[in-house]
């Protein structure tokens, strides 16, 4: 098999032109604004003072056609759902206090009224909001309940006499917890609460209700606080709400969804209460897809600080008496490289997920919409969970330079570390991801609890397991092998990772199949199981994309480098996972350590190019100001 040579030297711009995409010119826009002093990392600053930059920062962002990339055009909006994520992902790139800030006003609490609201509500607000003229909360999250939303205590009454809405916390765990813009800025909520008309309960609907009056003052029965100092994320001003018995018109609802007539009666073009709920939730996706690419963003600032600053040091003498550069170590190769891999794939694999978000049909089927709401929780999940474990690796690959505050990489830890558990909790949201595997989301599949997935999965015996393919035999084929070559075989190495998510799969089928006696017990004796069918599914599907993006390179130079990253990835990821490959008969021992010595061969071809990979992401420079990087 033939390996294509990389060039001994790949321009940084070709690269990224292919990082770019299909969204380029945006994201041309969005770094040369970021370039502006207004947009300087917040090292020094305090609580109030960032909040206060961002806010400053906020209004520049809001001057330009940006923020009106999401919303439709028929209200001032360019109706560019791709590029709205896409601006948001670079926002990323900088400090991430604004790219929450903005999220929550645009994506958030813009998203909500312009997805679940009707005509009504976006004549009124979307033009306010877009403008900043009205600042606004996301207030889904309650502190007795963060994932479980279809059980939040909060409760919206209607009051036929009066006809209005009493939105009411009845109890303590009903307060509304970590919601952006609460604290200072925002003077209205999109508020879920359990939806009650003529005594009966509808399930969690939204409804917008204002929090401020015009002086800044809470309104009548809302009570604000402010959550104070986090581990990060400070220039945004997360608070908590709590409303005795706040009273808002009938109109106040969100009523794309369900609807409540002057009398009570209640209506809802979907019967099902469940299935209402998912697909209200369903069309909330953009902030998920946001912050997975956000994390993207964050990981390639910290590795490209990281491998600028391996680079310049040095440590330990050769033996002709030089100093070496510690990115010519291998261990210090290890722990960058690889990760460097996978940030890439991941890139791609995010590239993809937006166009799908951008380009599905509003009417498309309920099938290709839940297939979309899957990848986007479980690439969130591995692009979370990525970025958290890449910061750390180059905090200590820059050892005690790392750890200061004004090397950037410690508020890059400190600010991504909520990510894997905001916009859903990373272990729910791969729980998510193999229940679709497991029942293709049957249209009755209403429930996300244990219990129900369970109960669903045994009565269904399971009917939706995928089928086998010919995957197995062909890895088994190469895996006898001798030839080392096999493992840079690009086939080889997606049959590889298709074969062990069908494995996977199926024995978690397989198990789920005796939940009729004791179906949470089961369940819950297999959710390990259940969370590594998820894990399997996403790296099949990032080295998929990775691999098409390889393909569809037109440059041949940057096509050969591309395509030894990944390589890297794909090895890696099976080095990192040997112990199930080696246990199920995919790698011999001996083709077991051949891998590893193929991802140390990889690491020592790519190291020429790691400034090269880096320079890729084009990080505005006022983002790489860390005085480590001028010694």
């Amino acid at each position: 098999m033939d390996i294509p040579a990389v060039p001994a030297k790949v321009d940084p711009d070709a690269l990224t032109a292919v990082l770019d995409g299909r969204w380029a010119e945006l994201r041309a826009g969005v770094r040369a604004q970021m370039s502006a002093e207004e947009f300087r990392d917040p090292v020094e600053l305090d609580i109030e003072a960032h909040r206060a930059q961002v806010l400053d920062q906020l209004r520049e962002l809001a001057a330009t056609d940006r923020p009106a990339l999401g919303f439709d055009r028929a209200y001032g909006g360019q109706s560019d759902i791709g590029g709205s994520v896409v601006s948001f992902e670079m926002l990323g790139l900088g400090d991430l206090s604004l790219m929450v800030k903005a999220g929550v006003q645009w994506g958030l609490f813009g998203g909500a009224v312009q997805l679940l609201g009707t005509e009504r509500h976006h004549e009124k607000y979307l033009q306010r909001i877009m403008d900043l003229d009205l600042l606004g909360c996301f207030a889904m999250t309650e502190h007795g309940h963060g994932s479980d939303v279809q059980d939040l205590h909060t409760t919206a009454t209607y009051d036929p006499a009066a006809q209005e809405f009493v939105v009411h916390s009845p109890d303590p765990g009903a307060t509304k917890e970590y919601i952006g813009n609460a604290a200072r800025d925002g003077h209205a909520a999109v508020v879920f609460a359990q939806l009650v008309a003529g005594g009966d309960s509808r399930g969690v609907h939204a409804f917008f209700v204002p929090i401020r009056d015009g002086s800044g003052k809470p309104m009548p029965g809302v009570t604000i606080e402010d959550c104070g100092r986090k581990a990060g994320l400070n220039g945004v001003d997360n608070g908590r709400l709590a409303f005795d018995h706040v009273r808002v018109p009938r109109e106040a609802l969100l009523n794309r969804f369900g609807d409540v007539a002057e009398d009570g009666t209640y209506s809802s073009p979907i019967e099902s209460d469940g299935r209402r709920f998912f697909t209200m939730l369903g069309t909330l996706i953009r902030g998920r897809v946001s912050v997975g690419g956000s994390a993207g963003s964050a990981t390639k600032r910290a590795l490209t600080l990281a491998i600028r600053y391996g680079e310049q040091r040095r440590q330990f003498k050769s033996p002709d008496g030089d100093e070496v550069v510690i990115l010519d170590y291998l261990g210090h190769q290890r722990k960058l490289l690889p990760a460097l891999a996978k940030t890439y794939a991941l890139h791609f694999a995010q590239e993809e997920l937006v166009a799908k978000l951008n380009d599905i049909a509003p009417d498309a089927p309920e099938e290709e919409q839940r297939e979309l709401e899957s990848r986007a929780a479980g690439l969130k999940a591995a692009n979370t969970w990525h970025a958290t474990a890449t910061i750390q690796a180059a905090r200590e690959a820059c050892g005690g330079a790392g750890y200061l505050s004004e090397n950037l990489l410690a508020g890059l830890k400190a600010d991504t570390d909520v990510f894997t558990t905001f916009e859903g909790d990373n272990t729910v949201l791969l729980q998510l991801v193999a229940k679709g595997l497991l029942t293709q989301y049957k249209e009755h599949f209403e429930d996300l609890s244990p219990l129900a997935t369970a109960r669903f999965v045994a009565e269904q015996l399971v009917g939706a397991v995928l089928e086998r393919t010919s995957a197995r035999k062909f890895v088994e084929r190469l895996t006898e092998s001798d030839d080392a070559e096999v493992l840079f075989d690009r086939e080889w190495q997606l049959r590889l990772f298709e074969d062990r998510e069908e494995h996977v799969l199926d024995g978690v089928a397989n198990r789920l199949r005796k939940a009729a006696d004791d179906p949470f017990g089961v369940f819950n004796a297999a959710q390990d199981h259940v969370l590594s069918a998820g894990r399997v599914h996403v790296e099949s599907l990032v080295l998929s994309a990775f691999a098409r993006a390889v393909d569809a390179c037109a440059d041949p130079e940057a096509a050969a480098l591309l395509s030894r990253v990944c390589d890297l990835y794909a090895l890696s990821a099976i080095e990192a996972d040997r112990a199930w490959f080696l246990e199920h008969g995919r790698l011999t021992a001996s083709r077991s350590k051949a891998v590893t010595a193929a991802v140390n061969e990889l690491c020592a071809e790519l190291r020429p190019h790691a400034r090269t990979l880096v320079d890729a992401f084009a990080i505005p420079a006022q983002f790489l100001a860390a005085p480590m990087l001028r010694d």
